[in-house]
């Protein structure tokens, strides 16, 4: 996959694809789904096939104080698109001007006129013009205009329901991680730089690396303990996360995210790590003594061992 940032190159002269628009929060088997018909669409016109999506969340650009909550970074998302096979991904930077373009201005001067699309397929619920009154019929007159085809994309559903990243969201925030993971198509992931915590794990033989997450608007699932996997050095280790508040030690304000990593030994410091969510173990309590929280910790660690089996 090509990245093409509209930022730097202001127009593209020498392409006409095959496209659809969208921010692709945590790029799941919805949007893959869509990505598949363009992708589709383009090997029949013998066509080049793009994403068109936005390096910041159109909300943040118009409120500055909305705090969007996201599956992923813009460098994140831009990995996922590249596991779809589409040929482009065109990053256009979302302004105060650009969102105040009607539906059909927007398809001329943008599409048609900067990007040169040949065809565009709109997803069954997309809505896009300063108004968002417009919809699939609107969209394909205008095309017609235009002389731009509009092809309404099939949903997809699964298991009765339609596939979104707010399902996803609430997904996680209900620490419902193996569903949440069964509808992105790859395992949720937080990343971030290890940074110095109360190393009081290591006191009660369970030393953790604390986490300070580098996407500050990305969704943490809700507090508990987890089965993760942890991307450090480019080398994968077992482990055991921890998002909370310590309300046996310390009883925090702030969440902590902090992981136990199986078979490590050494200084981690300032360095970076990602951690790949696979299970929910139980969530955040707080115990009576320390005692009881180091036999429970005990107890996790043997279960989480056990959901991890054949991860590697």
């Amino acid at each position: 996959m090509e990245l093409i940032d509209l930022a730097v190159e202001k127009r593209i002269t020498d392409l006409s694809f095959v496209a659809t628009v969208g921010f692709f929060d945590g790029v799941h088997i919805g949007h893959r789904h869509l990505i598949d018909q363009v992708k589709r669409e383009a090997e029949r016109h013998r066509l080049p096939s793009a994403v068109i999506t936005f390096p910041v969340h159109p909300r943040k650009v118009l409120q500055k104080d909305y705090q969007p909550a996201l599956l992923c970074g813009f460098d994140e998302k831009i990995e996922q698109l590249a596991t779809t096979g589409i040929d482009y991904c065109i990053s256009l930077p979302f302004t105060v001007e650009l969102s105040q373009l009607s539906a059909k201005e927007f398809m001329q001067k943008i599409l048609k006129e900067q990007l040169h699309v040949d065809t565009l397929l709109v997803g069954y619920d997309h809505r896009f013009g300063h108004d968002r009154e417009d919809s699939y019929p609107q969209y394909s007159q205008y095309g017609k205009e235009l002389d731009i085809k509009v092809i309404l994309a099939t949903e997809l559903q699964f298991e009765g329901d339609d596939v979104s990243s707010s399902q996803i969201r609430r997904l996680l925030k209900a620490g419902k991680i193996k569903e949440a993971n069964e509808l992105l198509s790859y395992n949720y992931r937080l990343s971030g730089k290890i940074v110095e915590g109360y190393q009081v794990g290591r006191t009660i033989g369970f030393p953790t690396a604390n986490m300070r997450v580098w996407e500050r608007f990305k969704v943490v699932p809700e507090l508990g303990v987890y089965a993760v996997m942890v991307h450090l050095r480019d080398l994968i280790y077992a482990g055991m996360l921890y998002i909370g508040r310590r309300p046996t030690l310390h009883s925090d304000s702030e969440v902590s995210v902090e992981v136990n990593i199986f078979d490590f030994h050494g200084d981690l410091y300032n360095q970076s790590m990602s951690v790949e969510f696979i299970d929910f173990i139980r969530s955040d309590r707080k115990f009576d003594t320390k005692e009881e929280l180091v036999a429970q910790i005990h107890q996790d660690k043997e279960t989480v061992k056990q959901r991890l089996k054949n991860k590697k």
